[in-house]
């Protein structure tokens, strides 16, 4: 990092008629004469839904010299920023088959699901994202946020006596409160960008209807900053603002499509038609949320449990939920396995926009500790145990990344959950059912 001897508070944030922008970390940031700003550490998860096939996620062998398998493979560049945990498992024996709600409800909870039909009658625990919202967000101008690739409507019963709420998120600010997760690209963009974090509906539907920027108004403001800064202040912030730019146009492109195509009448304006520039706008909002420390905790539901998507680009047009009871038919198992390394595929191009982006003297990717899995391992048995899970990122060097590990057999999720809260300097004696720490990972 160079340090200049100009100084810019980095809370900086630039104001406009209807827009907020905040500022990635620059060298003006830094007095002059004073050493490189500690790292700042990030949150994040991405939950894929359904279960995995576990023989093309596994690696065979532990430690650093493990070979990626089939699913993992679009992880391969990023090796010394991976860790892969078998052994941990969300329930401890005795278990009950049942259901897709305990997966995601207790992926970030480590607490089982009440039964129940009625949203007044919810019952859970306080997500580990939120846990962590309360201090990193006293630091930022968002607590957290939610992101998604499908509806959290959470109306009706979607697993026996189970209400729809608790597949719709991961997030809990409560133990009776889940937090929606929000799917509309339109209403994250304003949420990040726009005046005081408007996503009304009717203000969207208007913007859908315009042509310009949500940040034309702070362009004159940006033009002022720029002229006191050097050169590579100046190009860091020539390339995020068309980062936001890119995004904003991607997502006009998106609406104007919905508006001029009758078959997109199900489609709310801002969602893309297709399911991987749907990922990817989504993917490069979580990195813009990063990027300007608006927030340091973010999350990802790729897609709900029970999820109906279906992948016709790859021929595959069974539920992506039906295929999950694949009974170990060959073929259900090998489309299975193309909707899971799709979906890391997608993730790994979001690993490697996070490397790409300057944060101090390292990347993004050197100061993120993101957890990547699903609640269950095997989705036809529903299994709760050996899970698949990933912890990537540099973690600010908390970690020892490079490895697979292998777990004792039962080992509590929850045990994750209560070291990646030590490594945030938040430390608790327990989550849930958690037994200790994993002192393996770092």
């Amino acid at each position: 990092m160079f340090i200049s001897r100009m100084a810019i508070d980095r809370r900086t944030v630039l104001r406009g008629m209807g827009a907020t922008l905040a500022l990635p970390l620059l060298d003006a940031m830094v007095p002059a004469l004073t050493a490189a700003p500690k790292p700042v550490l990030r949150f994040g998860a991405v939950y894929v839904p359904n279960g995995i096939v576990m023989e093309n996620w596994t690696p065979a062998t532990e430690g650093s010299g493990f070979e990626f398998t089939r699913t993992l493979k679009p992880l391969e560049p990023f090796r010394d920023r991976l860790l892969v945990l078998s052994g941990l498992s969300s329930v401890p024996p005795p278990w009950s088959r049942d259901t897709h709600p305990r997966a995601s409800t207790r992926f970030l909870t480590d607490v089982p699901p009440k039964p129940t039909r009625a949203l007044a009658d919810l019952l859970a625990g306080t997500s580990l994202d939120q846990i962590l919202a309360r201090k990193l967000g006293r630091d930022t101008q968002l607590a957290s946020l939610e992101l998604a690739l499908e509806s959290s409507d959470s109306a009706g019963t979607c697993s026996s006596a189970f209400s729809c709420a608790y597949t719709s998120t991961i997030c809990w600010s409560s133990p009776t409160t889940p937090l929606p997760m929000e799917h509309n690209p339109r209403a994250v963009f304003e949420r990040m960008f726009g005046e005081d974090g408007n996503v009304d509906a009717a203000a969207r539907r208007a913007r859908s209807l315009e042509d310009g920027s949500l940040l034309d108004s702070v362009n004159e403001k940006m033009a002022e900053l720029k002229r006191g800064l050097g050169a590579g202040d100046r190009a860091k912030l020539d390339e995020y603002f068309e980062a936001i730019h890119d995004v904003e146009r991607r997502i006009q492109n998106a609406e104007q499509q919905t508006l001029r195509d009758p078959l997109s009448v199900q489609r709310a304006a801002g969602i893309p038609d297709t399911l991987e520039e749907h990922a990817k706008m989504m993917y490069d909002l979580f990195a813009l949320a990063y990027q300007t420390d608006l927030t340091r905790v973010v999350t990802f539901m790729i897609g709900r449990e029970s999820s109906g998507q279906t992948f016709p680009e790859f021929g595959i047009r069974e539920a992506h939920h039906a295929l999950s009871h694949h009974s170990n038919d060959p073929v259900k198992l090998e489309k299975l396995t193309t909707i899971n390394t799709y979906h890391m595929t997608l993730f790994s191009q979001f690993v490697e926009k996070l490397r790409s982006i300057p944060d101090g003297d390292g990347s993004l990717l050197d100061h993120v500790m993101i957890k990547y899995g699903c609640g269950m391992s095997d989705g036809n048995a529903h299994d709760p145990l050996n899970l698949p899970i990933l912890l990537v990122g540099g973690a600010t060097g908390s970690v020892r990344p490079g490895r697979k590990i292998q777990f004792a057999k039962d080992t509590p999720l929850s045990n994750l959950h209560v070291t990646m809260l030590d490594k945030f300097g938040l430390p608790v004696e327990k989550m849930f059912d958690s037994t200790g720490t994993l002192g393996e990972i770092g």
